[in-house]
């Protein structure tokens, strides 16, 4: 897409306007190294857009590639110029948190990209144990009800099988409450008060959730409703 124009906004946007690049931009910010990490945090998109959309990331210097290490796929990692549009996305965020948070549709809340983000969300040096299991039962979800976190210490897995584990937190809730704690919509607390959320198992670990679990970073923002 080329605009014709010497505005720096319009040159910009020639590289980042198109559809999903700025959320594969977000995903690589995030951490998203691999192919199918990146599309399962994309959701919808064909492998065939995204593998167009990398390839002109990297062509314009937002990305580099390497080869994984004891695998034929690769591994995508943002340049010092993508790094540079954190803070973007970050006002970008700011601004749909303020004004377009009353557009969120109920598909809109997506179990997949939820539990990517508490992957990503859990901090291993700060849980008290080695090797920490983690469930959530979302009881709005018929199919993929059911979801585990494995933490090693150092890294943290997801799956929605059972890994046969003794678990050492539950969580038991619905895709749009957890989405909205994790948002920083609302708290842990009104969400126990309204019987929204259950947190059981290891006493430690359900009394100091946000010790070891960090929220969105756009959870100190308000809506557009409360600054009118």
């Amino acid at each position: 897409m080329e605009y014709g124009q010497f505005c720096p906004i319009a040159k910009a946007s020639e590289i980042i306007g198109e559809k999903w690049t700025v959320l594969i931009i977000r995903e690589i910010l995030m951490g998203g190294r691999r192919f199918s990490e990146l599309q399962r945090g994309l959701g919808t998109i064909s492998p065939t857009l995204l593998t167009r959309r990398l390839v002109d990331l990297e062509n314009n210097g937002l990305i580099y590639r390497k080869t994984a290490t004891g695998a034929r796929s690769h591994e995508y990692f943002p340049t010092e110029s993508c790094k540079e549009l954190l803070p973007v996305l970050l006002s970008l965020g700011n601004w749909g948190m303020k004004w377009a948070r009353e557009n969120l549709r109920t598909e809109d809340y997506d179990v997949d990209l939820l539990i990517i983000y508490l992957q990503r969300s859990v901090q291993p040096d700060k849980l008290p144990s080695a090797e920490t299991i983690i469930k959530f039962q979302f009881t709005d979800m018929p199919e993929k009800g059911h979801w585990w976190l494995i933490s090693d210490g150092t890294e943290v897995e997801a799956c929605d099988k059972d890994p046969g584990k003794d678990v050492d937190v539950y969580f038991t809730t619905t895709v749009k409450t957890m989405t909205e704690i994790w948002m920083g919509n609302r708290s842990y607390r009104s969400a126990r008060k309204a019987d929204q959320i259950s947190v059981t198992g290891n006493s430690y670990l359900a009394d100091h959730l946000t010790s070891w679990m960090q929220s969105s970073p756009f959870e100190a923002l308000p809506s557009a409703d409360n600054i009118l």
